[in-house]
């Protein structure tokens, strides 16, 4: 197992939203109508921005108010991070667009590499 994928997949880290536009609308919109957000683990050597795929039925946003920037999200999904396949899960604040996520060892994102 890749050594960033070993820490990242041991207790909880520091998240934020990242991607090339981290604002409360574009989080909004990605797990709306695009269904691929970007989730950037803060503690990592320059920080380490993954994007990927969200899996809908593991995502839950009930608890959250995008309207008022307030409540939290969880969000999950898979990729295939230093060849090491891994479903990424995170709990995001809105009124900070901060949280916590992990890596979970996740065989399923292995199909992620015969589909290209």
């Amino acid at each position: 197992m890749d050594e960033l994928v070993e820490r990242l997949t041991t207790g909880d880290h520091p998240v934020e939203v990242g991607g090339p536009n981290a604002t409360l609308e574009e989080l909004r919109k990605r797990l709306g109508e695009m269904g691929f957000v970007f989730v950037k683990f803060t503690e990592t050597r320059g920080g380490t921005d993954l994007g990927f795929e969200i899996d809908r039925d593991a995502c839950d946003t009930s608890a959250a108010n995008f309207d008022e920037g307030t409540g939290t999200v969880h969000i999950e999904g898979l990729l295939v991070l230093n060849y090491d396949p891994v479903r990424v899960v995170a709990d995001i604040n809105l009124a900070t667009l901060k949280g916590t996520g992990r890596l979970r060892i996740d065989e399923k994102a292995l199909a992620l590499l015969t589909q290209e």
